[in-house]
């Protein structure tokens, strides 16, 4: 029933279009196109709750989850005229493994070469960092000191610090939490002697804890894009459409007054 309203929806505003070309927010977007953004004639939206930056929200007044990857799939959804439906995650990691099984049509992740093999990617719309804590009695006082033989960085299974440190650390060794938000208690737990993970997240963890440091400067930034399956028919199509709406949305300012609407800070504005 739902798939029956939804694609009846869109073809009724189709049909309108046809009427008056400047009356449907579809006008940049075809059915067949649409109908491989959102086979079920509903956008399923995979929400990632393991990153504060992408769904998090100072105001608690409305339902949860809030932030800005919500506030993009709604105007995603408004654009295309189909229902969303935001399917919540613990991980990036979780929510890739979904897109690629086709329980979901769309997630917001780092963009990541690994990741790459299976998913097609927008352009970036914010720019995120990667930092380390450590305990306040470490002698690391810097990021080129934590891959060293003995170190054991503690990072979120499957997330985009854990993909890129597997590919950049060559001496330290890493222990896999098994999400994001579990990286600093695993820490302050005994494990490992550096903790890897998204800058405010540590950041709302110390506030936690009262004996961690984080070290000075960012090991890695993060570019946060729309990401789609490659396996979907009108694919160039579909990614080329997404593509020029992100666009946009960071061009008018969309993104910029959902990031401050929220509260988030330590990202930017993808250029």
């Amino acid at each position: 029933m739902k798939n029956i309203l939804g694609w009846g929806l869109l073809l009724i505003s189709q049909l309108i279009f046809a009427q008056n070309p400047n009356s449907s927010p579809t006008k940049q977007a075809d059915i067949a196109m649409i109908k491989s953004l959102a086979p079920t004639g509903t956008l399923r939206v995979g929400i990632n709750l393991g990153n504060p930056v992408l769904a998090g929200s100072i105001d608690q007044s409305e339902p949860q989850p809030k932030g800005i990857t919500i506030d993009i799939a709604k105007e995603i959804g408004k654009r295309v005229q189909l229902p969303v439906e935001l399917i919540s995650f613990q991980s990036a990691g979780a929510t890739v493994e979904a897109l690629k099984a086709n329980q979901i049509d769309l997630i917001f992740v780092a963009i990541d070469p690994v990741r790459g093999a299976d998913i097609s990617y927008t352009p970036a719309y914010i720019q995120i960092e990667g930092a380390y804590t450590v305990k306040s009695n470490s002698p690391l006082k810097s990021n080129d000191e934590v891959d060293i033989a003995g170190n054991e960085i503690v990072v979120g299974k499957g997330s985009a610090y854990d993909l890129y440190l597997t590919r950049e650390i060559k001496q330290a060794s890493l222990l896999r939490s098994i999400n994001s938000q579990s990286v600093v208690d695993d820490f302050m737990n005994g494990k490992g002697n550096v903790a890897a993970g998204v800058k405010q997240q540590l950041e709302a963890d110390s506030k936690r804890y009262s004996n961690l440091r984080m070290l000075p400067g960012r090991f890695m930034v993060i570019n946060q894009a729309i990401g789609i399956p490659k396996s979907r028919p009108e694919l160039e199509k579909t990614n080329a459409y997404l593509s020029k709406l992100i666009q946009e949305l960071k061009t008018s300012g969309f993104i910029a007054n959902a990031m401050k609407r929220h509260g988030i800070e330590g990202a930017r504005v993808a250029e």
